[in-house]
Formats: structure tokens, sequence, C-alpha cells
């Protein structure tokens, strides 16, 4: 069903995928997992190798999860899946089983990474470097738009993997 293929092939707008379309983060192992909607983040070349950037709050459950795994995957779905990726982004996996309750079938990719079967495009990513972000960094206009004193942790994660729907 999916077929790995070089990052470099992609025909992929970044900004169009995570911004507009989203993407779900997910990490754990895929007899429990969690995944979290995001619409932030970034795809390039760090340290001579494909990476891919994602940003997770404190207080989110999926956090843990990727704190606690070398490995994470970043999953991208067609517009058919809109009602799942908006639960996955409203819902707590501590309040509820949102793989169940969207349906999906979990898989497993290099490091035993858990993805989901319903995407089109999956990136696995080994974790590589995790960094809170530095308020006194950031300047006043955008603390002010979008944070409340819980500021993201910036994940880079090495793209080992990449599963393209056949």
């Amino acid at each position: 069903m999916f077929q790995n293929v070089d990052p470099k092939t992609l025909n992929l707008n970044p900004f169009a995928a995570i911004g507009d379309q989203w993407m779900l983060i997910t990490a754990g192992t895929p007899e429990h997992c969690n995944t979290m909607t995001a619409s932030w983040g970034g795809l390039g070349v760090l340290w001579g190798v494909p990476m891919a950037a994602c940003y997770i709050r404190p207080q989110r459950h999926t956090k843990g999860f990727v704190d606690e795994n070398e490995y994470f995957t970043l999953s991208f779905f067609s517009e058919d899946y809109r009602p799942q990726l908006n639960l996955c982004g409203t819902k707590s996996g501590r309040d509820i089983d949102k793989v169940k309750e969207c349906g999906f079938t979990v898989a497993a990719g290099a490091g035993n990474a858990p993805y989901f079967e319903q995407a089109n495009l999956v990136l696995v990513c080994r974790k590589r470097m995790a960094d809170p972000m530095d308020p006194a960094l950031m300047p006043e206009d955008v603390k002010e738009k979008w944070y409340k004193g819980d500021y993201h942790t910036m994940y880079w994660g090495e793209i080992v993997e990449t599963l393209k729907k056949a």
C-alpha cells in the first residue's frame, strides 16, 4: 500500500501541506501512541540530511510521547479526513482514544514509530533535537498574538523513511 520513496522526489508544498491541510504528529508505539494535529512545522535540510520540524506546546499530551521516544511520525491526509484532523486538534488523548474515535489503523515504520494507514504520506522521523522556544528571543507582537506563557518546544527529526501511498 505504501512505498518508501526518496524525500527529494516529493512534489509537496510544505506551506499548503502543513499550514492549510494540517498534519498529525504521532509518537509512542503501535500498541500505545498518541497523536495531535499541527499546522506549524517545516521541512528542509540540516546537517546534510532531510529534516522535519514540528512544534508542541508543553500541555499537549502528545509531547510526553515525543519526549519519551526516539522516533515520531508526521502524517498527511486527503481533505476527506478533515473531521478526524479536527478531532485530533481539539480533543486530548488524556480524555479519549483518538485513534479509535477516528477509525484509524495503526502501522509501524522505522524504529517502530506509529503512523496511520489512512494517510497519503508519512514522514518517519528520528528525533535529533528538542529545544524549548526562548521567549526572550521572540518579537513582542509574536508573543502577544500567539502565547500566554506556554511556549512550544521545537523538535527536529531526521526523515529516515518517507512512505507514500502507491
